[in-house]
């Protein structure tokens, strides 16, 4: 269980127990409690959206867009504002690209990623919710669980995400995966959500590598993708 406590620690704002005696090892093995983590956003944020819809189908997307953004602490829309600017900024120049993906300021590239994200989520969420049949609590986690396979490419930098591609065993991303598509029996459209992955995968492959950032904005596409899979299924 401590594991599953620093995974909800690191990438939620959820209250859990403190730790005692971390040790950094351990901390880097918590990846593979990631689709879980992702799993209870989901549950979190699929209570937010079937309440605030009862008033209506937009403040129902409204307040489960802040809510997303709160449980997360906007992690991930840091990596996808730092990836912006870096493809914004390197001109094809693999040197620039990742001298910019290391600057922690955000640009006006970065500034348009997040503001088009939140965007996107805003009017999907609204969709999803007019339609009735939200299922958006495995959202969160099919875009985890993708992290988990990305987090296994070399490394760009020393960081986070070198430390728990340390840790992620293929037999690990087979189980959560397995897990996920028989949950999506609920929305079978979902099933397509490791297409988004593997298109994810193939970029990064292209750029020699993963990072925290490419990592976190990874996440936040997949939850686009897999919003948009649900909009397609309700109509």
């Amino acid at each position: 269980m401590r594991g599953l406590i620093l995974a909800i620690g690191f990438m939620t704002r959820l209250p859990v127990p403190a730790v005692k005696e971390f040790d950094p090892v351990e901390f880097s093995a918590c990846a593979k409690w990631f689709p879980l983590v992702g799993l209870l956003v989901g549950l979190v944020l699929e209570a937010a959206l079937r309440l605030g819809s009862l008033v209506d189908p937009w403040f129902g997307s409204l307040i489960c867009l802040i809510v997303w953004i709160w449980i997360t602490g906007g992690l991930h829309l840091d990596g996808l504002a730092d990836t912006f600017d870096a493809l914004g900024a390197a001109h094809r120049n693999r040197e620039r690209f990742l001298e910019v993906l290391a600057d922690p300021h955000v640009g006006a590239f970065g500034a348009m990623g997040i503001a088009l994200q939140i965007a996107t989520k805003l009017v999907l969420l609204m969709l999803v919710a007019k339609s009735g049949h939200s299922w958006i609590f495995l959202v969160p986690a099919w875009a985890r669980w993708s992290a988990l396979s990305w987090a296994r490419l070399p490394s760009l930098k020393a960081g986070l995400g070198e430390r728990f591609g340390w840790n992620i065993s293929p037999a690990s991303i087979w189980f959560w995966g397995i897990v996920l598509a028989a949950a999506s029996a609920v929305s079978p459209f979902l099933l397509l959500a490791p297409l988004a992955m593997l298109a994810w995968r193939q970029f990064l492959m292209r750029l020699g590598g993963m990072s925290g950032d490419l990592l976190g904005a990874g996440i936040e596409i997949v939850e686009s993708f897999c919003l948009l899979l649900l909009v397609a299924s309700s109509r």
